[in-house]
């Protein structure tokens, strides 16, 4: 076992690929991995990195894979399909978990692992990538501007770029789905979209709506915040015509619709190319109010979402293996600090008021 050297599952995705191609920057090594050898191969052999090539549910393979390194970055969604695999098998191999996870459903499962995780002395880390280390590094710099906040709205945008494969893959799996913001320190389930506001990002002022982001889960665990809305980007036209979604959503939830689109994306581009990568950009803006009505506002921009989760989930895993790692269920921002997010190049932060 190379002691910089680590798993990387999924790595012929959009966002894994992006991470072997980055991972020299840090002196970490990923052993490329995914069940199609066809596509794992040729992308092995183009970075001159090692690669293993197995299916999740071939439990032998994926041992013997893990037993090899010390850490793995789970990068093949949708994480609702493939998660509880891997965490199972990092359970048992003592190998710490990363991922770049955005689902509310699998925050919330890896979370009842703590323990196991525990008594394993390892880490299950989900959301390593843009989802969501720049909002939980926000959110916990937020409760300490406040301590007493009781209400958390998070927002983030992106300037360019556009969806790689498999985050569109993601949304076609949830489509016709309800949204979800945490009241009184519950999830409830709520409308897609139910609340939309005009959001100043420093930037540029952007209208955003509620959707069920990962924060709904991880901002609670990082700050004990109990009330918490989590907003995206959208043209006001679209969420407009999104106001109508519960009429059709029944449509929405049915395969035929569900394969359709996911062919319609299986034709387009993996993702964005490097040139317009460079060219976007991510905004994020976060606020808490306490019972008095007293508030703090957070203002973050930073490279585009892809970008920011190939050096974000790089910087954990090189922590992990220079040994610096906290055990049980941890969020980027309980593990690492509302700082971590400032160890990526490019990303500036500004505390509004």
């Amino acid at each position: 076992m190379q002691s910089n050297s680590f798993l990387l599952y999924g790595a012929n995705g959009y966002t894994g690929e992006l991470i072997a191609r980055y991972a020299d920057q840090y002196n970490v090594q990923p052993i490329l991995a995914g069940r199609r050898k066809e596509v794992i191969e040729p992308l092995a052999a183009k970075l001159n990195l090692p690669y293993r090539v197995f299916d999740l549910n071939d439990t032998v393979a994926l041992l013997a894979a893990l037993k090899e390194v010390k850490a793995v970055i789970h990068a093949a969604g949708p994480f609702h399909f493939t998660a509880k695999q891997m965490v199972d098998a990092c359970l048992q191999t003592g190998t710490h978990y990363l991922d770049i996870n955005g689902d509310i459903s699998v925050f919330e499962m890896i979370k009842q692992y703590d323990a196991a995780a525990k008594k394993a002395g390892i880490m299950l880390l989900p959301g390593a990538g843009f989802d969501v280390v720049p909002t939980d590094c926000v959110a916990l710099q937020l409760k300490k501007l406040l301590p007493d906040a009781v209400a958390l709205k998070l927002a983030f945008a992106t300037l360019g770029g556009g969806l790689s494969h498999g985050t569109a893959s993601t949304m076609v799996s949830r489509l016709g789905e309800k949204g979800a913001v945490r009241k009184d320190g519950k999830i409830i389930r709520r409308p897609l979209g139910e609340k939309g506001i005009w959001v100043d990002f420093g930037k540029k002022k952007l209208f955003v709506m509620t959707i069920p982001w990962g924060d709904v889960s991880t901002a609670y665990f990082s700050t004990g915040i109990p009330d918490i809305e989590v907003y995206t980007g959208i043209s006001k036209k679209v969420y407009n015509i999104l106001k109508l979604q519960p009429l059709f959503n029944w449509m929405l939830r049915t395969k035929l619709i569900r394969n359709y689109i996911q062919r319609k994306i299986n034709l387009r581009a993996a993702g964005p190319n490097d040139e317009q990568r460079s060219k976007a950009m991510s905004l994020v803006w976060g606020q808490v109010r306490n019972a008095e009505g007293k508030t703090a506002t957070i203002r973050l921009n930073g490279p585009d979402g892809y970008t920011l989760t190939a050096h974000s989930s790089l910087i954990v895993v090189k922590k992990i293996l220079n040994g610096n790692f906290c055990p049980g269920y941890q969020t980027p921002a309980s593990a690492y600090g509302e700082n971590l997010v400032m160890e990526i190049s490019g990303v500036e932060r500004e505390i509004v008021g």
